[in-house]
């Protein structure tokens, strides 16, 4: 039989502000880089748009290791489509959506603050206060239905001034703006938050480097990659101690990027990459922020780049006061290591390739579907931490088509949280402490990889295309209606 969820585990959904809210020039708010990010396909990357000095205007594709060249800016191109302008204009339709997630029975809601709503640059004296009050009718609203917020404050959407003007998180400085940004929010919403994340999948920036075609990771990228992660790691740490200072009740968590990576081959060359590779891809991050001090293995990843890291003494200090509360991750898929070149990197995850593998059946985005990776997962970071685990992202995409009818019926989805809920549940019998389940895109929203609507997560169907064309109506699908029943059931009813 299987285990009961405990008392207290929460269930609700998922989002990000620059995937969801559109307005994105509305009420003040600046400026952030996906803002400048075209859409795209599953064959096509997303690109940034910019203009020179002299007017000259182009594209970028960072995804593929392209660079903006010197002295461009980034800049919205009349002749472009960019799909977070509008999203799904969240902005405007909260309370119906979050009415919505109360029907579903959401006891907690994952979203994101768009740090350039409340500080449009990034570096100004005072906060914007259209800002502060769209995110506090958020809230209020979520109380209304007894729904808990779970808000990461730094979701892939910091201010574009910040970037371009101080050098973004290269800069110490950006630690300083950040600290303020956490503490204008944090006592504002005192009493309305109690869970906080600091930066949304904050490895990404080192997996990337496993991501870019090799003639792309020099010295220069990798300094850059781990540097800025430093820097994270700093203001990460701050706004720990900052939360515990302003409010006693809060808990703040980090959040990583979780992939539960497998040796393609029981070769001894692809068990010791894969223990490398699950070090400088997960556990760099979990070790640093859970534990507060860098682990032994990293001076080995940064000789592997031929780096050296700013790191002064009271950076130690505060990473050693500032350990986060909670362990909280995304987890889509899984992937295999091999020491074999010659091995094709076409399985597709999250920001990340690998070996595909041949036990694993695998979505129409190349994603593996594979509930025992996330159980594994689970249970290799309980075990290595012993802190309370979130799941905060989980989720298939997939092409949904609304019928005539106003349904939706998607069973591939409900097979998949299917699969994942039990590999929940296992964990919970190996013994971990798990808090809460947000699977991601609870409501359809802009895809984060392609930019596309067509690429649909949510239990609610939202209608727009690629394009943004639509009436923007809200559907209920038929995993609506399951999920309504695994939350009231507490787990228990799968059926």
């Amino acid at each position: 039989m299987r285990t009961k969820f405990p008392e207290n585990f929460m269930w609700g959904g998922a989002t990000a502000a620059n995937q969801c809210e559109g307005a994105y020039d509305v009420d003040g708010r600046g400026l952030t880089a996906i803002d400048c990010t075209t859409g795209a396909d599953v064959n096509t990357p997303r690109y940034v748009t910019y203009r020179m000095p002299d007017g000259a205007a182009g594209r970028v594709s960072e995804m593929a290791g392209e660079r903006l060249p010197e002295g461009a800016k980034r800049a919205v191109l009349k002749d472009c489509y960019y799909p977070n302008h509008q999203a799904i204009d969240f902005y405007h339709t909260y309370k119906e959506d979050i009415k919505l997630f109360a029907e579903m029975g959401f006891q907690i809601f994952r979203m994101s603050i768009s740090w350039s709503r409340i500080f449009p640059r990034g570096d100004e004296e005072k906060p914007n206060q259209a800002g502060l009050d769209f995110y506090r009718g958020v809230f209020e609203e979520l109380k209304k239905y007894h729904i808990e917020p779970l808000v990461t404050i730094s979701h892939y959407d910091d201010p574009l001034v910040l970037e371009e003007e101080y050098g973004g998180w290269q800069n110490r400085k950006t630690i300083d703006f950040y600290e303020k940004y956490c503490r204008t929010i944090f006592t504002e919403y005192k009493g309305l938050v109690k869970y906080w994340l600091t930066f949304n999948e904050i490895n990404s920036a080192v997996l990337m480097l496993d991501f870019l075609p090799k003639q792309y990771v020099t010295r220069e990228v990798a300094t850059q990659a781990f540097q800025k992660l430093h820097h994270q790691f700093v203001a990460s740490a701050r706004a720990v101690k900052l939360a515990h200072e302003i409010d006693k009740d809060c808990v703040v968590g980090c959040m990583i990027c979780g992939m539960c990576k497998y040796p393609y081959t029981c070769s001894p060359a692809d068990m010791l990459l894969t223990q490398q590779s699950w070090q400088q891809m997960i556990h760099y991050c979990g070790d640093t922020m859970v534990r507060g001090a860098y682990p032994a293995y990293a001076a080995r990843i940064w000789n592997t780049y031929g780096i050296a890291l700013d790191i002064t003494k009271e950076d130690e200090e505060t990473l050693k006061a500032g350990k986060v509360d909670l362990y909280t991750f995304s987890y889509y898929s899984t992937s295999c290591v091999s020491a074999d070149e010659n091995v094709a990197k076409d399985g597709a995850g999250n920001l990340s390739l690998g070996a595909k593998n041949p036990y694993l059946k695998y979505s129409e985005w190349g994603w593996s579907i594979d509930g025992t990776g996330l159980r594994y997962y689970l249970n290799e970071i309980y075990n290595r931490y012993q802190i309370p685990v979130m799941v905060v992202e989980n989720g298939l995409g997939a092409a949904d088509v609304l019928e005539e009818d106003g349904t939706v019926h998607d069973p591939y989805r409900i097979a998949y949280l299917r699969e994942n809920i039990e590999a929940l549940a296992g964990a919970v019998e190996d013994g971990g402490d798990l808090l809460a389940y947000t699977p991601w895109g609870c409501i359809d929203l802009i895809s984060a990889s392609t930019g596309e609507m067509k690429k649909r997560y949510g239990f609610i169907y939202v209608d727009l295309d690629n394009q943004g064309h639509g009436s923007n109506k809200r559907y209920r699908k038929d995993s609506f209606y399951w999920y309504q029943k695994v939350i009231a059931s507490h787990g228990e009813d799968l059926d």
